[in-house]
């Protein structure tokens, strides 16, 4: 009888599940990576974070950030002659030699394919001056991102003293990356053929991140390894409209691994909807009413992650003041929401009423309508 009761309470439970759509309890995977995090790539949110701000070797995925700032630097499809100098470098090579004519956009795609050593170190050249000038401007670009457990002491990866990242911080540098189009439409690619040499000829190379082969939701981003380092990989991945980041350092496993955890985030992951903003008033001149209200129509569709929604903020832009007549509808502001530092959209301030022209207005009233544009003009 115990028992009899017990599968009815058992059903019970199951049944109200499915009725009112508990989600189920998932398990977050084993990861064999030092550092590792899974990040929400439009509000930077950790889904999942396994000693995340740890400063760690990243090995290549360095690259991500050398390539980011090629591109930003314009000027990507005029031929230069490589710095000899600067393309003499172990390890992983794009096949650059003394005397071949190259452009930037080959280099970054001979960074982001083949891991081009050698396609780094006449990048920073080409870029920055020198190397050493290139490094600063990493560091610079470091912190407007917001990297706060990071330094750049090698164009490429390779081992160089100090040098290191937390994973965290490359999830943020891979997010920003993944904002320049150009960036996105090169470390999705398996192979891509480009022209250098001496003279240039077309040549295919070929990507060693190994998930765009395997999952066809995957969209980037670059792999790395040193001895030092391990194994590091940064990837990205894009299903039902979300994008979702994710870093492993030193990670012996770091193929399954990522696939693992894209797995499990996109599982908790629900349409989120941030509270609206109070209602706002605009001060409105020369109308028969002194102000008028605003609205929001719709707010930015955001995620949460296994319950837990993004933490954003958002700042009302209203102009200082209106002159009527005021129309309902017409634009008089707009919002910004941002998430962290980062701004992941604008929407507009709309008048929510009519406003007329007032039909009479004595002195007095046209002086303290006067006085309050004043007012608003130097607040």
């Amino acid at each position: 009888m115990i028992q009899m009761f017990r599968k009815l309470i058992c059903c019970a439970a199951v049944l109200c599940g499915c009725l009112y759509g508990l989600p189920a309890a998932a398990d977050a995977p084993d990861i064999s990576a030092k550092g590792c995090v899974l990040v929400d790539a439009q509000t930077g949110f950790a889904v999942f974070q396994q000693n995340a701000q740890e400063k760690l070797p990243m090995a290549s995925t360095t690259k991500i950030m050398t390539t980011l700032l090629t591109l930003e630097s314009g000027d990507l499809d005029t031929p230069f002659l490589a710095d000899s100098e600067a393309i003499r470098v172990e390890g992983s090579s794009m096949g650059l030699q003394e005397g071949d004519t190259v452009t930037r956009r080959a280099l970054c795609a001979g960074m982001l394919l083949p891991s081009g050593n050698d396609g780094a170190n006449a990048a920073a050249v080409s870029v920055g001056g020198s190397i050493p000038q290139f490094l600063a401007m990493m560091n610079a670009r470091a912190k407007q991102i917001g990297m706060t457990h990071s330094y750049f002491a090698s164009p490429s990866g390779l081992d160089a003293e100090g040098h290191g990242a937390s994973a965290y911080d490359m999830a943020l540098l891979a997010r920003e990356a993944l904002r320049n189009p150009e960036f996105a439409a090169i470390c999705c690619r398996q192979t891509m053929t480009v022209c250098y040499g001496n003279p240039p000829y077309a040549r295919t190379l070929t990507n060693t991140n190994k998930l765009l082969g395997t999952d066809d939701t995957v969209i980037g981003v670059k792999t790395g390894f040193t001895d030092a380092a391990g194994r590091c990989l940064v990837s990205a991945a894009r299903r039902q409209e979300r994008t979702l980041i994710c870093v492993t350092l030193n990670d012996r496993n770091d193929w399954s691994d990522h696939e693992a955890l894209y797995d499990y985030g996109f599982a908790g992951a629900e349409d989120y909807t941030p509270p609206l903003p109070e209602p706002l008033t605009v001060q409105v001149e020369g109308g028969d009413v002194q102000a008028v209200s605003g609205y929001v129509r719709e707010a930015p569709k955001l995620t949460a992650w296994y319950g837990k929604p993004p933490e954003c903020s958002v700042t009302a832009v209203l102009q200082p003041f209106l002159t009527a007549p005021v129309q309902r509808g017409d634009q008089i502001g707009e919002m910004i929401w941002r998430c962290g530092a980062v701004e992941i959209a604008r929407t507009p301030v709309l008048a929510a009423e009519n406003v007329q022209v007032a039909q009479k207005t004595t002195f007095r009233s046209r002086l303290v309508r006067t006085i309050s544009r004043i007012r608003c003009m130097f607040t």
